[in-house]
């Protein structure tokens, strides 16, 4: 538990830029992570299944191309994307309501001390804070004031997702979100954002387009000696064609398209058809 000051080396450049930084925050874990591109991924705690696997995915990729996942550790779509980049692999900012030394809501004190081990916990708020109602509209600033973008995945009209998309729009952060159905409302708010002209993102390669992550596609994914490629992952095709983490997933998300490859879980992959 360590508190960086406003105008500390180490306090994050982009949240020092917003127009009311906090003037310290507490760490937990790796403070390592505060020095990557973030991307924010929020959104409806009481999200679809879907919405779930939507952004869980979305935060595997981004992870394994190298992104640090900031979210705000909360049910629904926040604790699928802290669960998704650590299943990448990758780092993961949580931004709490509460004090260092606590966690709200509960159920995922598993959670928060698996991101501290290989990510961050963050907060304004002294040790011992309790959750109260007006600490979350003030953490969802450091949210977006972390984040390079923020994502929305699933917001209702009314909703704390779309004050942190306000939030960012005013920080000057790129807001995207993610198309769903018009049944219900669950998507109106999110909806709303593409019609105000935000970034509409479908797969990671979309957010790693925006911000400039992603390269001209390469060549093909190489055979190896024995003449066939049983598994591979990011890694393995950035290695193959020496290509940044970013354009690998670009790739790999392209031929997943047009059913060269198929994802099996894990992060691996397998191909369905003609050489890749």
């Amino acid at each position: 538990m360590d508190c960086i000051r406003l105008g500390h080396a180490e306090y994050p450049p982009l949240l020092a830029e917003i127009s009311d930084p906090p003037a310290c925050i507490w760490t937990r874990g790796d403070r390592r992570a505060l020095t990557g591109i973030s991307v924010a991924i929020i959104g409806a705690r009481a999200a679809s299944h879907e919405g779930l696997i939507a952004a869980r995915d979305i935060a595997t990729d981004l992870a394994r191309a190298g992104v640090v996942v900031v979210s705000g550790l909360a049910r629904g779509v926040d604790s699928a994307a802290h669960s998704g980049a650590l299943e990448g692999g990758g780092q993961t900012i949580a931004v709490l309501g509460t004090g260092i030394d606590r966690v709200y809501p509960a159920e995922h004190g598993d959670l928060a001390e698996r991101i501290a081990a290989s990510g961050l916990l963050v907060t304004e708020f002294p040790p011992g804070s309790p959750p109260e109602a007006w600490h979350f509209p003030r953490r969802n600033r450091i949210i977006s004031g972390l984040s390079k973008a923020i994502v929305v995945v699933e917001a209702r009209e009314k909703s704390g997702s779309l004050i942190t998309a306000r939030l960012a729009a005013d920080q000057g952060r790129d807001v995207m979100a993610v198309p769903g159905s018009i049944v219900g409302g669950r998507n109106r708010g999110a909806n709303a954002l593409l019609r105000d002209g935000a970034k509409l993102v479908e797969s990671a390669v979309d957010i790693l387009q925006e911000l400039g992550l992603d390269g001209a596609p390469a060549r093909r994914f190489a055979e190896c000696e024995s003449g066939q490629v049983v598994e591979f992952t990011v890694d393995d095709i950035a290695r193959q064609l020496q290509i940044p983490a970013g354009e690998a997933l670009a790739r790999l998300l392209d031929w997943e398209l047009t059913g060269e490859i198929q994802r099996i879980g894990s992060g691996r992959f397998v191909r369905t058809r003609s050489k890749v």
